[in-house]
């Protein structure tokens, strides 16, 4: 493991045996309005580079990385190189009940056997909390969010989409969560992969939880605040996140935040079609060789095989690979297969299919 990985991953350890990374039992009572940060304040000195790309890496820590998160991995690290831009990697940890020990170590050990490198401090979200409290504070105060006291069972008469807020049964104690209020409009993007996505947030979505009932902070708010805190003006990563992308964009206009532009990549799928999933056991490639999963990896992305370096080890090769990587070639669908046999990489399907317009 490489000395940046090591010092990071100690840190964590001490912090998790104080339960630092816990969420308190009342998130919102330690912040202020005048002791909070604001959530768009830069973290990092990308977020101050002017002009200057800044891409990221964001694996949550359930599992070890597989093919698809090298995938996402990868294309996030080339398209930012391509730009002369910086690369970040962030640990996205906030589901405690979801994460295993010790993966958050191996996932930063793959990356640096991998070459992939990042350009500053690792984030580790479990040490984000005041800040996503100074958010939803934000949002609270602006009237843009509210409590909730709803159910699953209240909401499956809409089929779990929440646009009001139904009456408590008498005698009922519910611990309360906090939602989003969404626009009632029509909210969209340019992905250069998928071309136009767009949502109507308030009949297909409904009202965006912020903070769960159990007190852990939604995806949606973190990832949104972290974005910005760290300057980041690229967002790349798989397909499955583009249904979230209209509600993240919501969410950045509420907080006065900037959006940033966003590519979704292909996903590697197993053999049955399913996508690669940490939280099923998806097959690690922490013990293969680098070239094989980078070379598999860059002809996922669409890449000509040819285009690939020769290799002379993970870092240099990269260094050359992102010279000639080509963004327009990234296709819609991705491989089949998770296996780790060392099997040629499949070959990616071209774009055929129209731009979606994702429903949740």
């Amino acid at each position: 493991m490489r000395g940046w990985a090591r010092r990071l991953v100690w840190r964590k350890t001490i912090k998790f045996k104080h339960c630092a990374g816990c969420p308190p039992s009342n998130p919102l009572a330690a912040v202020t309005p005048s002791s909070s940060p604001s959530p768009a304040e830069p973290q990092h000195p990308a977020a101050a580079a002017a002009g200057g790309v800044v891409g990221r890496f964001a694996p949550s820590p359930t599992g070890p990385l597989h093919w698809g998160s090298a995938l996402a991995a990868l294309g996030s690290w080339l398209h930012a190189r391509r730009g002369g831009g910086r690369w970040l990697v962030r640990i996205e940890d906030l589901d405690p009940p979801r994460e295993r020990p010790g993966v958050a170590a191996a996932q930063l050990a793959t990356l640096a056997g991998l070459g992939l490198i990042p350009d500053g401090p690792v984030v580790f979200q479990s040490d984000r909390h005041a800040r996503y409290r100074a958010a939803l504070d934000h949002l609270l105060a602006s009237g843009a969010a509210f409590p909730c006291r709803c159910s699953r069972a209240d909401l499956a008469a809409t089929a779990g989409v929440h646009r009001a807020c139904a009456p408590v049964p008498a005698g009922a104690h519910r611990t309360r969560s906090f939602r989003f209020r969404v626009p009632d409009t029509l909210v969209g993007f340019d992905d250069p992969v998928h071309g136009r996505v767009e949502q109507h947030l308030r009949r297909d979505v409904g009202d965006v939880v912020l903070r769960r009932a159990d007190g852990l902070w939604a995806y949606q708010l973190a990832v949104v605040v972290d974005d910005a805190a760290q300057g980041i003006t690229e967002v790349v990563r798989g397909a499955d996140l583009l249904d979230s992308t209209p509600r993240q964009i919501a969410l950045q206009r509420a907080l006065g935040l900037p959006t940033p532009r966003y590519l979704h990549l292909p996903l590697w799928r197993d053999a049955e079609g399913r996508k690669l999933a940490k939280s099923a056991d998806a097959a690690g490639i922490d013990a293969l060789p680098a070239e094989l999963v980078l070379r598999r990896c860059w002809s996922a992305l669409g890449q000509p095989a040819e285009a690939f370096p020769a290799w002379h080890g993970p870092e240099a090769t990269l260094a050359r690979a992102a010279r000639v990587f080509d963004p327009s070639r990234i296709p819609r669908e991705g491989p089949r297969g998770g296996d780790n046999t060392g099997a040629a990489a499949p070959t990616a399907t071209a774009r055929t299919e129209p731009a979606i317009r994702p429903v949740p």
